[in-house]
């Protein structure tokens, strides 16, 4: 993309935060272009210049909220005290994000749902599932446990449960359950 004037800037990141705001609310397949641009004061025009396609602002925002979350989640936990309980931190926060008033879910998993997991979502998704499991297991070789690969694994599926339930159920139980779980792994595998 040339480069852009910083009005072009501002009203690309407009329709970019109003795509990701709508997407999230009402999903991918109910919010048009033209919804959009009129809630983000663009002319469709505009929107196009800066996405060809409906499907190529969807990628943009998946990708930039991907990049956002895990900026977020590393800078939140960063100063937690090393080893398991740092470890944790990534799961505490999440699992805090997920009890928010207003949180509908996983955006990341949602558009791949909404979208019927089009390549370019799935490719961001799969990303975005790496950078946790890398962000885990930075943390569980800090704290000095084996099999860093499975335990993060095995992390991000309590969380990615926990994250679809709480969605499902009003209730911040699932988010203790997750956490009660994930504390019983480290657990184990601090022992093994």
């Amino acid at each position: 993309m040339p480069s852009l004037s910083s009005g072009q800037r501002l009203t690309r990141a407009k329709i970019l935060s109003t795509a990701r705001s709508l997407f999230y609310q009402r999903g991918v397949n109910a919010v048009g272009v033209n919804d959009i641009a009129a809630q983000a004061k663009a002319s469709k025009q505009s929107l196009y210049r800066y996405f060809p396609t409906k499907e190529a602002l969807v990628a943009a925002m998946l990708a930039e909220h991907s990049a956002d979350i895990h900026q977020w989640l590393e800078s939140h936990t960063a100063d937690a005290v090393p080893g398991p309980e740092r470890v944790l931190s990534v799961f505490r926060l999440l699992i805090e994000w997920f009890a928010s008033p207003g949180y509908q879910g996983c955006a990341v998993i949602n558009t791949v749902t909404d979208t019927r997991a089009e390549p370019a979502v799935t490719a961001i998704a799969r990303k975005h599932l790496g950078r946790y499991r890398a962000l885990l297991e930075t943390r569980l070789t800090e704290a000095g446990f084996s099999q860093v690969e499975t335990l993060a694994r095995q992390l991000i599926l309590l969380i990615e449960g926990a994250s679809v339930v709480m969605t499902i159920e009003p209730t911040t139980q699932p988010g203790r359950d997750a956490l009660f779980a994930a504390e019983t792994l480290l657990k184990v595998g601090s022992a093994s």
